[in-house]
């Protein structure tokens, strides 16, 4: 038993060694420049929003829309509120969606953790995310624009005041550094540590026999294993990265990376609120069908 251990310990030291040093660059580089959109560029990001939703550029605006939700460094309940104040302003519906849809799958320190998973991985990531909001606002403008009534309800949001308040702008890029490495640090660890029990435990057969290209079951799985497993986005690169490596087509890859943020616990408790229940399980379908979608045709293309 003690030899077992023994070899067990040495065997898990070894592999948490190979995946900090392989992915805790890239959390780093997320955290710092993450942080910099934050306090340097959120004022600006959501004041072209708001310029942007009052110019009324019809079915195209969409697009930028999810665009500035893509840049935007909040967080779904973060982001609610300010949609919030969007909405008091005047902009549409279609927009407001397709800026929360973005939003909740991506922001700049994602893409930057993701920067580990190889560039097609981050090329498909941001591709595929923004296509997902431009598809969400679009649908809500097809089929919910001119019934007289939102879509959402924000009813009991109000934009809070920020926390990035330090007069001092070097003090407060400080600041907003060390409450994203508390805020991803746990989970970042615990990552590292399911990834490196995976590669002792899990033999790489099972992944690629599972997430391989074999039609659409594979990339089906991973979208479904996307609703449970999602942690954060720093918690699921690790993991991610070993399942590529073992031979998770990137289509699968996709497919988790958008039901896993667009599912996350935190965020479907956000979205309920603002939906109601017949719209919540309208977002949850199309959240899988496009992620399914997704998956399949970036296997096509690969």
């Amino acid at each position: 038993m003690i030899e077992w251990l023994r070899r067990e310990a040495v065997y898990l030291w070894y592999y948490l060694d190979i995946q900090v040093r392989q992915i805790a660059p890239y959390w780093a580089l997320g955290i710092i420049l993450g942080s910099a959109v934050s306090v340097f560029g959120k004022r600006h990001i959501h004041g072209a929003f708001a310029r942007m939703g009052r110019k009324r550029m019809g079915w195209l605006g969409v697009i930028p829309a999810s665009l500035l939700g893509v840049a935007s460094p909040l967080c779904m309940y973060g982001t609610i509120p300010i949609a919030a104040g969007f909405s008091e302003q005047g902009v549409g519906d279609d927009y407001l969606a397709a800026f929360m849809m973005a939003s909740v799958l991506l922001n700049p320190q994602l893409i930057f953790y993701s920067a580990a998973l190889g560039r097609a991985a981050v090329v498909i990531r941001c591709v595929s995310c923004g296509l997902c909001g431009c598809a969400a606002g679009w649908l809500i403008r097809l089929f919910y624009s001119g019934k007289g009534k939102s879509f959402f309800d924000f009813t009991g949001f109000h934009e809070g005041a920020g926390r990035d308040t330090d007069p001092n702008m070097a003090m407060r890029f400080v600041k907003n550094v060390w409450r994203n490495i508390r805020a991803t640090g746990p989970m970042f660890a615990l990552g590292i540590l399911l990834t490196a029990l995976y590669q002792i435990h899990v033999p790489g057969e099972l992944v690629s026999g599972l997430f391989g290209k074999n039609e659409g079951f594979g990339v089906l799985m991973a979208a479904t294993i996307g609703v449970p497993l999602y942690m954060c986005g720093g918690g699921t690169i690790p993991l991610l990265q070993q399942w590529l490596v073992d031979g998770m087509s990137l289509g699968s890859a996709a497919a988790f990376m958008i039901t896993g943020p667009a599912t996350k616990i935190t965020n479907l408790g956000a979205v309920k609120t603002v939906l109601g229940m017949k719209r919540f399980l309208l977002y949850m379908l199309f959240a899988m069908a496009f992620a399914w979608g997704t998956g399949i045709i970036v296997n096509l293309w690969t």
